[in-house]
């Protein structure tokens, strides 16, 4: 059963893999992924996830690239969340950590190791303390991608010895090819874990990859928790159609929390839910 507050829709707005040949919407350039985030903004999506990416449109960690994105949004798209990518394809060691100086709202965190679809995605437990040590240093909000039950786990130990402030936002990653499957039953247990761990009113969230985006999109909205969408983790709204634009698979999202009976959290909603510093 859901209940009747607030649901914050995350948008990931690029990613490191989704190409123009996947899907012509796909927002590459900074300009692009600025317009296409104020899309999704005035869609009702209130966090922006972001990565870069290089003239060549290849993944980078480059700050100065973050920088400009950054500011587009929060020029855009007043009050929005920024959460910037430290996921490993965009780099390896402590440059995946090189744009937190710039103080964002939030940033992506994995704090264990878990196979991808033709790599392992390595998160080296000397390189998750010290991006937890930056966003400590620089008052940034972790997410805690959850790949595995490990995982959630692993947050609850670095929140209790003091290496996360506050309470972990946990968002539950599901759909990963050779990663943890798209489970209805696994999905309830994250849950409960998560309230066990964390409180019955913590805030959680959960994605789900390619055509699970929805499925888990309906899951989280229904059960009380928070949703991501966006053309980085699913290119097509349909099976039959690619998505014309991120602000459509938000809208999408939208409606689900309109038949759950939730409204869609705006920014003020959202960074108050999160424990966020106010615009």
């Amino acid at each position: 059963m859901s209940d009747n507050k607030p649901c914050i829709i995350c948008v990931a707005i690029t990613g490191s893999l989704p190409t123009k040949e996947n899907n012509p919407a796909v927002p590459v350039t900074v300009a692009e992924q600025v317009e296409s985030t104020q899309e999704a903004f005035e869609a009702g999506a209130s966090i922006a996830h972001c990565h870069v990416r290089d003239d060549d449109g290849k993944p980078t960690s480059d700050p100065d690239r973050f920088a400009a994105l950054k500011d587009g949004i929060e020029t855009h798209c007043p009050g929005m969340i920024v959460q910037l990518s430290t996921g490993g394809r965009s780099g390896s060691g402590r440059e995946r950590g090189g744009m937190l100086p710039l103080r964002p709202d939030m940033a992506s965190l994995s704090v264990g190791s878990n196979n991808f679809p033709t790599r392992v995605y390595e998160n080296a437990p000397d390189l998750v303390d010290w991006l937890a040590a930056e966003m400590l240093q620089y008052d940034i909000k972790p997410e805690i991608e959850a790949f595995d039950l490990s995982h959630i786990f692993q947050a609850k130990k670095m929140a209790d010895d003091g290496r996360l402030a506050g309470t972990p936002y946990v968002q539950f990653v599901m759909g990963v090819k050779n990663a943890m499957p798209v489970d209805r039953e696994v999905f309830d247990f994250y849950v409960r874990t998560v309230k066990r761990l964390f409180g019955e009113d913590v805030p959680w969230c959960a994605a789900g990859i390619g055509p699970n985006q929805i499925v888990v999109n309906d899951w989280a909205i229904s059960s009380g928790g928070h949703a991501r969408t966006g053309l980085e983790d699913n290119v097509r709204i349909d099976r039959d159609r690619l998505a014309p634009s991120n602000a459509a698979l938000v809208r999408r999202a939208a409606e689900l929390c309109e038949r759950h009976g939730r409204p869609v959290a705006t920014p003020a909603q959202a960074r108050a839910l999160l424990g966020l510093r106010a615009t």
